[in-house]
């Protein structure tokens, strides 16, 4: 339980700092990078990404989504002020539910069945469009291999 805690919050955290309303899946796998179980950064690593290279991807996608409607971006690209973490029920993206979801179901089916940062990883893997999709492909990331590393991960810790 303490996992998912410290997983929402930073997830939260990390959708106020882009200003962001919700947490969605990239929230998500940027909080999972943290988790002190270290397999979401062994796995994104396994698949050939550098997760420090992840958040850049997002704002990438962002700014080219904006820029496919049109809209001129101009100013810097630096983060917002960190937010303090919001109090409360936890709220995602419909998105970020259904990675959130995966996630923990594909826990529960694991031998050792503690929410760990590679469950994040193997459920971003099984989104098929989104802004965390747009940033893997930036990154030259194919998702079926995350999957396969997270998956490799898992079993191997």
């Amino acid at each position: 339980m303490r996992t998912i805690k410290t997983l929402l919050t930073a997830a939260e955290s990390e959708a106020q700092r882009a200003g962001d309303d919700l947490p969605g899946p990239e929230h998500l796998l940027l909080a999972a990078f943290d988790l002190p179980d270290g397999t979401a950064r062994l796995a994104f690593e396994r698949a050939g990404a550098d997760p420090a290279g992840f958040r850049a991807a997002v704002n990438d996608a962002h700014r080219q989504a904006i820029h496919d409607l049109g809209v001129q971006v101009t100013g810097s690209d630096r983060a917002l002020p960190e937010a303090a973490p919001a109090t409360g029920p936890y709220r995602l993206t419909a998105p970020g539910q259904e990675v959130f979801q995966a996630a923990v179901r594909l826990a529960k089916e694991s031998p050792r069945s503690p929410l760990r940062g590679a469950h994040v990883v193997a459920a971003i893997g099984g989104q098929e469009r989104g802004t965390v999709t747009r940033a893997l492909r930036t990154l030259g990331v194919d998702r079926a291999a995350l999957a396969t590393a997270a998956g490799e991960v898992l079993t191997e810790r």
